[in-house]
């Protein structure tokens, strides 16, 4: 199985990604790679009909996705919205050979009743890699957001396909301009206080 690196020339390699894509893997190797891999920490996994992608997200990549995911939290807590976090839970679905790890993933709601996240967050800071969205297509994720460059974009779930989404329907009312840009923050303290200070206007 020939494996191929994707982080393109001229991006800082300290500050990126690692990314490795092995091709022509199939559905029972990929099954045995996770049994192997157990609940230990390793690489992020995606899987799409015989591309196997194992990620190892870069300090950055995790700061803003850790910060993101604070500010989502903070957000329902403060508006009463009944959210359950699941990290990077590993979703599959082996008759259409998908599988995803997201960055974040959350359902709203009471979780017993429900196999899928309904919202996934996806932080996009090396280029290159497989399709997520074509990922969650078949895997029931009725809301993706992927943070790409300082800015968010939201897709649901339409049928088969996803849309773009104007105003998150997991989270009614967020403004998630805001969250995009506190995320870059590298003092997540003062970004959580920024955020906190924009759900409480007028007080100190």
């Amino acid at each position: 199985m020939p494996a191929a690196t994707a982080v393109p020339p001229g991006e800082i390699v300290g500050s990126a990604d690692q990314r490795v894509v092995m091709h022509g893997v199939h559905w029972t190797h990929f099954e045995a790679i996770l049994a192997l891999r157990g609940d230990a920490a390793g690489p992020r996994v995606t899987y799409l009909q015989g591309e196997l992608e194992l990620m190892s997200p870069s300090r950055s990549h995790e700061g803003i996705k850790t910060l993101v995911a604070r500010m989502i939290e903070l957000y329902a807590l403060e508006k009463g919205i009944p959210l359950s976090g699941y990290g990077s839970w590993t979703l599959k679905n082996p008759p259409r050979e998908r599988a995803v790890e997201p960055d974040e993933c959350y359902i709203v709601g009471d979780a017993r009743l429900k196999d899928a996240p309904d919202l996934a967050i996806e932080v996009i800071w090396t280029s290159g890699g497989l399709d997520k969205l074509e990922v969650y297509r078949e895997l029931g994720v009725r809301e993706v957001w992927l943070w790409r460059d300082g800015a968010i974009r939201m897709y649901q779930l339409r049928g088969e396909h996803y849309g773009d989404l104007a105003h998150s329907l997991a989270l009614p009312g967020m403004d998630v301009a805001l969250l995009a840009r506190l995320a870059s923050y590298e003092d997540q303290h003062q970004a959580l206080l920024e955020f906190r200070a924009n759900l409480r206007p007028g007080e100190p």
